[in-house]
């Protein structure tokens, strides 16, 4: 996303052309190499991120946080305490004013169009720690650890089983513009945004992805390579979750769903979870299981994010 300041954002997996996802994965590899080699170059040295929460955050703070640290730069919390967004003050003034502070700007907001018009108004680059309509960085981790445990990206076989939600969302741009099949299971009634679903197939077809909407698992996932699989209810659905846990429980990633897929399926999960729901423990504990090379990838990920918009 580029706007009228002529400033590159991350709003969007989509604002990322296909080369630019894999450069920035490519970087984050580096980066990972680095860090384990004690040999990290401080490529960020004297830049501040501003980092604005609406949500509260254990991956996505300690994440930027600690990459800006690695990085050589510096990182400020922003609690919705001491921001809050469109009552103190609008988010276009917010948004210029942290423009003349900081380098970079991540914004985890409920929102989609909060991280929009702030990225409309900054000056400095704006990336979207999550709002309700995708979760761009979490992707570019969760293709990285794919192409860790897979070998690559082109032709791998993705399920993403639960909520239609903003991972869905980001995860069927993330696919299409990689060249990965993937199929969004879903129960009736919680199926992803259709404009993106649409979008998002169009983008496959360049790249000979196939994105798909379906609401049975059981087809979808034989086979597949990857299984993932998100929370029922997010933040802000508080009041929907025992509602859904009926509606969802034959989505759950168990043995039996695993046993349906690759004999070397992939497992992953974007958590936290919640054991017993959407997936069973033991599901997050088999030798495929990738979650917690994927939690450690949002930081190498964004890492090279932030190097390359910094």
């Amino acid at each position: 996303m580029t706007t009228r300041t002529g400033c590159r954002h991350f709003v969007s997996v989509k604002d990322f052309t296909a080369d630019e996802i894999i450069d920035v994965i490519d970087l984050a590899d580096t980066l990972k190499q680095e860090r384990v080699a004690g040999a990290e170059p401080p490529r960020l040295a004297g830049k501040t991120l501003g980092m604005i929460f609406q949500k509260p955050s254990l991956r996505t703070r300690v994440s930027f946080e600690t990459g800006m640290t690695q990085l050589g730069g510096h990182a400020i919390y922003l609690a919705p305490a001491d921001i809050s967004l469109g009552q103190r003050e609008t988010t276009e003034d917010i948004a210029l004013v942290l423009s003349r502070y900081c380098d970079l700007i991540m914004a985890r907001v409920f929102g989609h169009d909060i991280v929009t018009e702030m990225a409309r108004h900054a000056t400095v680059p704006v990336i979207n720690g999550l709002s309700d309509r995708e979760h761009p960085c979490q992707i570019l981790a969760d293709l990285q650890t794919i192409r860790e445990r897979r070998g690559g990206l082109a032709g791998v076989r993705c399920v993403y089983s639960g909520d239609g939600n903003n991972v869905a969302h980001s995860l069927m741009y993330g696919a299409a513009l990689t060249g990965m099949h993937l199929a969004v299971v879903t129960p009736p009634g919680f199926e992803p945004d259709g404009d993106i679903l649409a979008d998002a197939r169009q983008l496959g077809e360049t790249r000979d992805a196939r994105i798909t909407a379906t609401t049975d698992l059981a087809a979808a996932s034989r086979d597949a390579d990857v299984i993932y699989t998100d929370v029922w209810a997010s933040m802000g659905q508080e009041e929907e979750a025992e509602a859904r846990k009926a509606k969802f429980a034959a989505y759950q990633v168990n043995e039996t769903l695993l046993a349906n897929a690759a004999a070397d399926v992939t497992v992953l999960h974007c958590l936290p979870a919640h054991y017993g729901e959407e997936i069973t423990y033991t599901a997050s504990r088999v030798p495929g299981s990738a979650i917690f090379d994927q939690a450690e990838n949002r930081l190498h990920a964004q890492k090279a994010l932030m190097v390359r918009l910094g």
